[in-house]
């Protein structure tokens, strides 16, 4: 989440394994095109409200500036240290 609120790219996806996948609202998106779109170059920004004890779930109020702010939910699945697929959608 700090890479992603810094708009940090490298550092985002250090985190994610290099076969990475998501979908948004129930949608298979292509990861670089959507996180291009909907975080970076529309200034993304994420605030958790809520998480898992594991810290694989999440809903947080998310904004960026082609959409406003959003109520969001957000999971994740892990490969050893490393995010392999992320789904989130509206909350």
């Amino acid at each position: 989440m700090a890479a992603l609120n810094a708009g940090d790219r490298p550092a985002f996806f250090a985190v994610l394994t290099s076969d990475a996948t998501m979908s948004d609202d129930g949608s298979e998106r292509d990861l670089k095109d959507w996180t291009e779109r909907e975080i970076f170059s529309s200034h993304g920004h994420m605030n958790v409200e809520s998480e898992t004890a594991d810290g694989q779930s999440l809903i947080a109020a998310y904004s960026n500036s082609t959409w406003g702010e959003m109520r969001t939910a957000w999971r994740f699945e892990l490969s050893g240290d490393q995010i392999a697929r992320f789904e989130t959608g509206q909350a």
